[in-house]
């Protein structure tokens, strides 16, 4: 048999790198490994593509393949000529989200204006985008809250049929005359739509629910809801239209719907493995020519899963195809199989830098031509591409299942036995005991390693890029160096939006991951990513739901919620009432006198909670706003937040059987001379290491299947069921020496008082909320806070890991 040998792991190869850059163009047997562990190695060739390819739509003769770019940067419509494979006309448009459509006579292609709340309509002559008229369904953001998503015309070209995320309606318009004639309310949020052959009924995918809606047009009403998986979206016919296919992202699935008899004769698993674990993001789908195989896109297994359906009801699969990073379409015209990957072939380095702001744009974020979009931000890095893969043959097919099941760092073995050792206090499955009984999960907010910890010697850290060194956080300094150093971690999010989800389930849905590039971009959408848009959960929920169901006591500390007010169903009456949520406005000092007051009474009632999660939150700084906490002595009084909980859990009585671990939700796309995905994280109890400099690859999702393997919970995701355990963390030798806090080195009460172009520019920043200030442009005026105004932010990096394998003819299994 054939046997893979890894020679070489974890190289790496830094932003310039062709290799890193273009793994398509590599020779056999290379592989891309992303910071959240999992590896790509697309098949085929590829096409760049703009920012978040969300949609992309063949033309009626298969000449064009129309795309919308949906990111946090530039938004922009292309069209693809697929004889040449070259982009022929791009239009760079303010606001875009995932409607696309052609007319029947391609003289036409409708485009979602997003939450500008329009429809333009581009006409197409000599393979251009030309005259573009604009198709109203009310007022723009945020008069009005509409933002249509899929879209569809019939034949004659008199009819447009529009669903919205914002307002949940299906919109009747005669695109001519530019004209509504219908808006028919729907039970939930949308996503696309899909027009049966002979016109008289329009299927709608009910994104926010596990239905897909019936409209009759005749009636122009719905006529009944036919029960699905978890946030149905991308919608397919057949030809004949007797069969509906619904990619159900929340529950790896597809749908396969009689048209008929309006029922589900068959739910196809799209999973890697026999799991019930979310994590694949089924989202897209297409049909060969002859219509006897299914390709689906999972958009977080970075995959095409391929069945043959040509026995309806009993669909056959015929394996896996690698494509780049979340697949978010995918279409087939004649023998070629094309793929949009959302966020490309790897990460990459920002080309130009961070640039000054414009000053005609006082909110921070950069729209417009592409000319103009200097300020690239860690969303806006990640350029999509366009894969053009042959139908493979099944031996080639059967390859590439290799492929995909060599990427994927879950197993079916992994869900149920964790890599660990024997002895260790971490373990491996759940009904094994650990000596530990309590664990605290400390959440901060956007720091990279670098930024922090760069200055140690004894770590893979850049001193030149430390804002917030030992003298700002000898505490976390202390705290790496007396027990464990990790200098290879990686969030698994972009943003606080996902981060938090990313935080507390391993996992961001579709909706989160497809949504919160727009918010970012300034294009306004419905956000609160935090507990307070059910649309958002994971389908089995957050990490306090897993406990509930197991019956672990659980305390909530300003995480998904505030002074008592819980933002899920889950935490309420588990959430501390005095602890405050995000507010730069409150000292990090007020959420650890909150702690150690409800602290100090639960343990008086003998009632500490197995796993308590706390908010320590002002890392994330207010800028150089003018009147507020310096950046120094904001991340100064978190750090001094962290060492008085530390102390003071040290010496209660439950420190013998406790363990704490510390992370960012997201790194903020500060500089980092590994990766902007790289972050400082800790680990502190009596059963850690002391004095350890470990190099092993962590994440999020690592972190929280170490916590889950204590607290004797199954993993929530694909993600943390195939991370990496902390097992090598830890020690069954434990030292119950308690921590010493460090009194912070210099004032907390520091404040800017400097009048400059960073403190005029954090003017216009609204710090009311974590995130809701582009994250490359808060970051270069804290670097300018502490390196000087003149001085110039690096630009952020992005690392892609790559791992040589060599095939060698063995034996041998």
């Amino acid at each position: 048999m054939k046997k893979i040998y890894t020679l070489l792991a974890f190289v790496v190869y830094f932003s310039t790198s062709a290799l890193a850059q273009w793994p398509g163009k590599v020779g056999g047997g290379q592989q891309i490994l992303l910071p959240n562990g999992w590896k790509i190695s697309p098949a085929g060739h590829s096409l760049a593509l703009g920012d978040l390819p969300l949609n992309t739509q063949l033309s009626p003769s298969g000449k064009f393949l129309a795309v919308t770019n949906n990111g946090q940067s530039t938004q922009s419509l292309q069209l693809i000529d697929l004889k040449t494979e070259q982009l022929v006309d791009e239009k760079v448009l303010t606001k875009a989200w995932y409607g696309l459509a052609f007319s029947k006579n391609e003289q036409h292609l409708y485009v979602s204006g997003g939450n500008d709340n329009w429809i333009l309509d581009f006409n197409i002559a000599n393979s251009k985008l030309v005259k573009s008229d604009t198709i109203k369904l009310g007022p723009v953001w945020p008069k009005a809250k509409i933002s249509p998503a899929g879209i569809v015309v019939n034949k004659a070209n008199n009819k447009l049929y529009t669903v919205t995320k914002e307002d949940s309606c299906l919109y009747i318009i005669n695109p001519a005359e530019q004209k509504i004639l219908k808006k028919i309310q729907l039970p939930a949020i949308a996503y696309s739509c899909a027009l049966a052959s002979d016109e008289d009924v329009l299927y709608v995918s009910l994104w926010g629910g596990r239905a897909v809606a019936v409209v009759d047009l005749a009636k122009e009403t719905i006529t009944e809801q036919i029960k699905v998986g978890d946030h149905p979206n991308e919608l397919l016919l057949n030809k004949k239209g007797n069969l509906l296919f619904v990619a159900n992202a929340n529950d790896n699935t597809v749908s396969v719907v009689n048209t008929a008899t309006r029922k589900v004769i068959e739910t196809i698993a799209t999973t890697l493995y026999a799991t019930q674990l979310t994590g694949s993001t089924t989202n897209g789908l297409a049909l060969s020519a002859n219509e006897k195989t299914l390709y689906i896109a999972n958009a977080d297994n970075n995959c095409l899963a391929v069945f043959d359906v040509a026995k309806p009801g009993n669909s056959q699969s015929q394996g896996f195809i690698p494509v780049g990073w979340y697949p978010t379409s995918v279409k087939v015209t004649g023998n070629k199989i094309l793929v949009a990957n959302g966020k490309g072939n790897t990460s990459m380095a920002n080309p130009q830098g961070p640039q000054p702001i414009s000053k005609a744009d006082n909110s921070g974020y950069q729209m417009g031509s592409t000319a103009n979009n200097k300020l690239q931000y860690i969303a806006g890095l990640f350029k999509g591409t366009l894969s053009f893969i042959e139908t493979p043959k099944p031996d080639e097919l059967k390859t590439y299942t290799k492929q995909v099941y060599a990427n994927t760092p879950f197993t079916a073995q992994k869900e149920k036995l964790a890599d660990g050792e024997a002895g260790n206090p971490i373990p491996r499955q759940q009904g094994e005991k650990s000596p530990i009984k309590h664990v605290f999960y400390i959440i901060k907010e956007n720091r990279t390693y670098d930024q922090v910890l760069g200055d140690l010697p004894q770590g893979n850290g850049d001193s030149s890029l430390t804002l917030f060194g030992r003298k700002v956080t000898p505490n976390q300094h202390a705290l790496a160096e007396n027990f464990v150093l990790l200098d290879n971690f990686y969030v698994d999010a972009e943003v606080s939006a996902d981060g938090h989800n990313w935080s507390m389930a391993a996992y961001a849905t579709d909706v989160v991951e497809k949504t919160w590039p727009t918010s970012y971009g300034g294009r306004g959408g419905t956000t609160n990513y935090e507990g307070g848009r059910p649309v958002t959960y994971p389908k089995n929920g957050f990490i306090w739901d897993y406990c509930q169901r197991a019956g672990i006591s659980y305390r909530s500390y300003g995480e998904f919620g505030e002074y008592g007010k819980a933002n899920i169903k889950s935490l309420q009456g588990h959430m501390s009432p005095k602890s405050p949520g995000f507010n730069m406005d409150i000292p990090d000092q007020v959420r650890a006198d909150a702690w150690e007051h409800d602290f100090d009474s639960l343990v008086v009632a003998g009632a500490v909670p197995q796993f308590s999660t706390l908010r320590i939150s002002n890392d994330h700084t207010s800028g150089q706003k003018k009147g507020k906490i310096s950046p120094q002595a904001a991340v100064a009084d978190n750090d001094l937040a962290v060492g008085r909980i530390l102390e003071h859990l040290s010496h209660s009585p439950v420190w013998k059987e406790s363990v704490v671990f510390i992370l960012e939700d997201d790194a903020q796309n500060g500089p980092d001379h590994v990766d902007a995905h790289r972050s400082p994280a800790y680990v502190i109890g009596p059963y850690v290491k002391r004095k350890a400099v470990i190099h092993t690859m962590y994440s999020t999702s690592g972190f929280l299947r170490t916590m889950e393997l204590i607290l004797g919970l199954p993993p929530m995701s694909q993600y943390d069921a195939g991370a990496m355990p902390l097992f090598e963390c830890f020690t069954n030798k434990p030292d119950f020496t308690p921590y010493k806090v460090i009194q912070p080195l210099i004032s907390l009460e520091t404040r800017n008082v400097a009048v400059n172009e960073s403190s005029r520019r954090s003017e216009f920043f609204n710090f009311a909320k974590e995130d809701s200030v582009p994250d490359l442009d808060l970051n270069e005026v804290v670097w300018k806070s502490v390196k000087g105004e003149d001085s110039v932010m690096p630009a952020p990096k992005r690392s892609a890991f790559v791992i040589l394998e060599k095939k060698k003819k063995a034996d041998d299994d």
